[in-house]
């Protein structure tokens, strides 16, 4: 009876020292998280209910900066601009990574190399992609608009110099940037399909997209709720894209949300309107979320 209360002892003596160990590895994580995330965004939260510009007391405001913001023409506008950026940003960005994923995953010669091309724009420098691509989108003498030209469009479009075609030009280079790296992502989830399934679908007359739509789609959901739930999230906070290549202009033509609370804050520095237009997109994004895990969790049920 003795030897076993020791034992015990010692066993919760080493599952003591387990934990020890295991909550050392994650402490310094989640006191990084707590100092930097939580308690500013707890800061933010408070300072969307108050008047502040850094310098002067805070004053509590109620919602009058919700209420400011969303008389604001800016703002709203900001809303919608970034709604549109984001959708054609998600549904492009996913045909085309989904559609190089299953060509590069055919045996294709240099296909490692062709997976390491189109990977590195995401890795690549944001400076560097503006820079490039604001010379290829120059509307008198950029490369895009001569191969225009030369097709036969005597008018092409002012891209990042218009109003009207601002966006659609920053959609094609956050998709260009994205569809590498969601790219990966798809393979990784075409490669774990069993072959089998194709092979007995094969058997029973199944061929190209009956084969896609009734085996690859679905088995691919896991990676596509990844892939969507990504997109949106960086869409909407999409900033440092935008700021380098048309710093929301042409005027307030690109101007997305971000851009939107960036100005509120190191432009105009009104932290109270800059927390609570932060607080608003953090419950649309929050909102899609959500909805987007009800989505995948019926599919998946399905």
């Amino acid at each position: 009876m003795k030897d076993n209360a020791k034992g015990k002892k010692k066993g919760l003596s080493l599952s003591l020292r387990q934990n020890i160990v295991g909550y050392s590895f994650i402490l310094p994580n989640f006191i990084g998280f707590l100092v930097f995330t939580f308690i500013p965004v707890l800061f933010s939260l408070f300072l969307s209910f108050s008047h502040w510009d850094g310098f002067t007391e805070i004053e509590f405001a109620g919602l009058d900066n919700f209420i400011s913001i969303f008389k604001d023409r800016v703002f709203t506008s900001a809303i919608w601009k970034t709604a549109y950026f984001s959708f054609f940003t998600v549904v492009l960005s996913m045909a085309a990574s989904l559609g190089l994923a299953l060509l590069l995953n055919q045996k294709i010669k240099a296909r490692g190399f062709f997976r390491c091309a189109l990977f590195f724009p995401y890795v690549a420098s944001v400076v560097a992609i503006s820079v490039v691509w604001n010379a290829m989108l120059q509307p008198d003498y950029g490369p895009l608009n001569e191969l225009l030209k030369f097709i036969g469009i005597s008018d092409p479009p002012g891209w990042l110099a218009s109003t009207s075609w601002v966006i659609p030009g920053l959609i094609i280079v956050n998709v260009w940037r994205n569809m590498g790296y969601f790219m990966i992502i798809y393979l990784a989830g075409l490669q774990s399909i069993d072959q089998s399934l194709y092979e007995a679908a094969e058997i029973d007359g199944a061929k190209g997209w009956t084969l896609f739509r009734k085996i690859t789609w679905p088995l691919l959901s896991p990676s596509t709720f990844f892939v969507v739930m990504m997109l949106i999230i960086n869409s909407f906070k999409v900033f440092d894209l935008v700021w380098l290549m048309t710093q929301g202009g042409p005027g307030t033509a690109s101007t997305m949300l971000s851009q939107y609370i960036y100005n509120q804050a190191f432009i105009s520095w009104d932290y109270g309107k800059t927390s609570a237009a932060a607080m608003i997109l953090f419950v649309i994004v929050g909102a899609l979320t959500l909805f987007q895990f009800r989505i995948e969790k019926k599919v998946v049920n399905y």
